[in-house]
């Protein structure tokens, strides 16, 4: 999965969409200037070929959001958190609501998925969670996710569960460095139960962390048999699609340079590695690989094709959209909750 530079498709990007070790591309804000502007963009994407690549983007709401001009405002997922706190069902409801939102305006302009929902723990101890995490208890981050997720899929998108199996318990960003946990397996039961009950309930697709579990392998989560094969497929029953972190963060560097990571990471059981911000490593890549990939890859990537329906002209108009963004702005329009001292 390979990202594009500007507002545009340039006769290099068409390229490289086109070759067959391509899967898909991912969007960022660098990509947005406009909802029509976007709306051309994905529609050039999605014509480079048949069937069309795939069309994702980070859009989880908070920090996290690369689009806002014309979308609504998603609140970040410790928010959610809080409002369950306070009201199990009406924080479940917001959770289930901003899943809906979230699906609902990204499928109208033509992407497939976002990677969302993150399931790490809010251990308070990770600045790049953070507030991206719904809670610290692992049964409510299970049930928040359940929730986002079904509201993803009640507007035609697959969730993705990440990072797996959790990033909230390391301090170093694995963007420009290398987090290590180490804790042992036995200790990890809380980070890996919301993976459990969402696999249970239909969980479509999951992003490994760059994460080192010095107890557990040597290796960061996505380069990982043991963590990707023996863990998530095997003992976990995951049949659905595994995607690697953005190869191009630091804490993918300590596998070598961009060909053996993407090597690694399918070799450990990734169907997809996103390359991001890094065109010369993609290069390197398409100049070295041979094959077409997993038969197998194909069908579970195949299966997070969004649903596409309402146009967004119209998806402003229904009562769930109204519903839901009116529920959501509330969300944002309240203050903090402040306990006194």
């Amino acid at each position: 999965m390979i990202d594009v530079a500007g507002l545009e498709l340039t006769a290099e990007d068409r390229d490289l969409l086109a070759h067959p070790l391509v899967g898909g591309c991912i969007l960022f804000t660098r990509n947005f200037a406009s909802i029509e502007q976007l709306e051309a963009l994905v529609a050039s994407i999605r014509a480079v070929r048949t069937p069309p690549l795939l069309v994702a983007v980070d859009h989880e709401g908070g920090r996290v959001q690369r689009f806002r001009k014309d979308f609504t405002v998603l609140p970040p997922m410790r928010t959610i958190g809080r409002q369950y706190d306070i009201d199990p069902a009406a924080g479940r409801q917001l959770a289930r609501q901003c899943g809906w939102l979230l699906a609902a305006e990204c499928l109208a302009v033509g992407i497939d998925m976002s990677f969302a929902p993150v399931v790490d723990l809010d251990y308070g101890m990770s600045s790049v969670i953070g507030d991206r995490a719904f809670h610290r208890n692992p049964r409510v981050v299970a049930e928040l996710a359940i929730a986002f997720a079904n509201g993803m899929k009640d507007a035609g998108m697959s969730a993705t569960a990440k990072h797996f199996p959790g990033h909230g318990a390391v301090v170093p960003d694995s963007h420009v460095a290398m987090p290590v946990d180490r804790r042992p397996l036995a200790d990890m039961d809380d980070d890996i139960y919301p993976y459990e009950r969402m696999i249970d309930n239909g969980l479509a697709s999951v992003m490994a962390a760059h994460v080192v579990f010095a107890e557990v392998d040597p290796l960061p989560a996505g380069f990982s048999r043991r963590w990707l094969q023996d863990e998530l497929r095997g003992r976990l029953r995951f049949g659905g699609a595994i995607f690697s972190d953005d190869l191009s963060m630091a804490g993918a560097g300590v596998v070598g340079d961009m060909p053996e990571r993407v090597r690694a990471a399918l070799a450990a059981g990734c169907d997809i590695v996103p390359i991001c911000n890094n065109r010369q490593g993609v290069l390197q890549v398409i100049d070295s690989l041979r094959g077409s990939g997993d038969p197998l890859s194909h069908i579970r990537l195949a299966r997070l094709h969004g649903r596409q329906g309402t146009d967004r002209i119209a998806l402003r108009g229904t009562a769930d959209w109204q519903t839901c963004e009116q529920a959501i702005k509330g969300t944002m329009d309240r203050p903090d909750l402040r306990l006194d001292a």
